[in-house]
């Protein structure tokens, strides 16, 4: 029973509307400390709103809740409908908890153009919070592809080095062209059905040969965005050139939106199609995980490397994903979860390094373990979290995808298992090179620990990974009607 008569997911999402209007009209340039002080308020209650739908979440069923329509185009059957299953709400948390923190990364790192800077993270928070509650595949297009116009901005204007222009244009390019082929396909369904309403199409058949041409178009816009090999050439240069608060939504968020995808629209609409194609996802999945952790062995850049090995984790999400069975597809939903809070943590832990010393080639760090204690307590902490030591998060996402792929094929676990083995193997070498080598002073002479700021967001990110890796109860009572529901339209 909802404990308030108002609806949450409308107040969580508008007030990043009524941010980014205060913003533009009664907020001058100038009033920079405002600004800051303005745009972390904002996303803080915005955040506090989300975590009302997760009170107000009635964990016991199948529905949407918080559902609200509006038929805004009356002549065409096109309605706009939002609203949140145990799926969809801890995305919307992760997103509102992540654009929060890096307003608070962010608060010493843009010098120019501060005010435009806060305003595209609250516009993506916005476009983020409204993909996830979207029912209508018409409007989740238009939001799906809104996001990249924050992040383009974001990257090529705030980005690092001389290289983000490029960066720039194969992010926006590679992701653009894949949403084209999905946006094919959702024209076609409309022409086909009558109409774009999620819920509806889920009670209606494709032919079968409809399904494999769909699914295909959807998956191109899915696989970009994951990204999966081969379309994840756009990854590591977009993380390379990104800001430190840029990567890590990039990272902890938008990495997401592919594998989100699979789980509302391909897996329900075309389930024909998800077990035809089953072995070549579980073929590109395994490679993208021996060839990332691999890959990621041979980078001399941290933010490479990082990125690389996102490219693996997203890997088993993946595997989960096309399970097919419910410890896989919960597995993948707590893994994406968890790497959104990793992989935001160890994206951090490198803007420090870089903010101190300008540069994130790893040959210049060597046992920071003896001049930045606190960092390299933190960053040992993040490392073995990546890769899903027990009691951290990853561990339950990955175990829970072994067991489900372990109901399919023992070879796939094999391999799967000899990914967990080469992640180990980069995370912990990672480790070694920067905090426990032997101290030189050839390049750095000056060393200064975490901030009272950083060590927040450190400490923060660390509670939340360790409970969602002590206590996954909380998080997988509320999913698990919501994949149960997905495998009933499946089955």
């Amino acid at each position: 029973m909802f404990i308030f008569s108002f609806n949450p997911l409308l107040l969580t999402m508008n007030l990043p509307l009524l941010g980014i209007f205060i913003l533009i009209f009664f907020v001058s340039e100038s009033e920079k400390r405002f600004i800051k002080f303005f745009s972390f308020t904002i996303t803080s209650i915005t955040f506090l709103s989300s975590l009302l739908l997760w009170i107000n979440f009635y964990e016991s069923t199948f529905q949407f809740q918080f559902l609200e329509t509006y038929r805004l185009m009356l002549f065409f059957n096109i309605n706009y409908t939002v609203g949140l299953d145990g799926i969809s709400l801890f995305f919307i948390l992760l997103s509102t908890f992540l654009i929060n923190l890096c307003i608070l990364i962010s608060w010493e790192t843009p010098k120019f153009f501060i005010k435009e800077y806060f305003l595209f993270f609250i516009f993506l928070e916005f476009c983020l919070i409204q993909i996830f509650c979207v029912l209508d595949i018409f409007f989740f297009y238009i939001f799906f592809e809104s996001v990249l116009i924050p992040m383009f901005l974001i990257i090529g204007i705030w980005g690092s080095r001389e290289r983000k222009i490029r960066a720039t244009f194969q992010f926006f390019l590679y992701t653009l062209i894949g949403s084209l082929f999905m946006l094919v396909a959702i024209i076609f369904i409309y022409s086909i059905k009558g109409t774009t309403d999620l819920i509806s199409l889920w009670f209606t058949d494709f032919s079968y040969n409809f399904q494999l041409i769909l699914w295909l178009l959807f998956f191109l816009g899915f696989a970009v965005k994951i990204p999966m090999v081969p379309f994840h050439i756009w990854l590591p240069e977009a993380h390379a050139e990104a800001p430190t608060a840029g990567s890590v939504i990039l990272a902890g968020v938008l990495l997401k939106l592919g594998g989100y995808g699979f789980l509302r629209f391909s897996l329900p609409l075309f389930p024909l199609a998800c077990l035809y194609f089953g072995p070549l996802i579980f073929l590109l999945s395994l490679i993208a995980i021996i060839y990332g952790s691999l890959t990621t062995l041979r980078q001399i850049d941290l933010k490479k490397i990082i990125a690389y090995s996102s490219i693996a984790h997203m890997g088993f999400v993946t595997l989960g994903i096309f399970s097919l069975n419910i410890n896989g597809i919960e597995g993948s939903i707590i893994l994406m979860l968890s790497h959104g809070l990793i992989s935001s943590a160890m994206f951090f832990c490198v803007g420090i390094l870089y903010d101190r010393y300008n540069t994130r080639i790893l040959k210049y760090f060597s046992g920071l373990g003896q001049v930045m204690p606190l960092f390299a307590i933190f960053f040992s902490f993040f490392s073995f979290s990546n890769i899903s030591f027990p009691g951290t998060s990853s561990f339950v996402g990955e175990l829970l995808i072994l067991i489900g792929l372990s109901n399919i094929s023992l070879i796939l676990v094999s391999f799967a298992l000899l990914g967990v083995i080469l992640s180990a193997s980069y995370a912990i070498w990672l480790l070694n090179r920067v905090n426990f080598n032997l101290l030189t002073t050839y390049y750095f002479t000056q060393f200064q620990d975490i901030s009272r700021r950083e060590f927040s967001i450190m400490f923060i990110l660390s509670f939340v990974i360790l409970w969602l890796g002590i206590y996954p109860h909380s998080f997988l009572y509320e999913i698990s009607f919501s994949t149960l529901n997905l495998l009933k339209l499946l089955f």
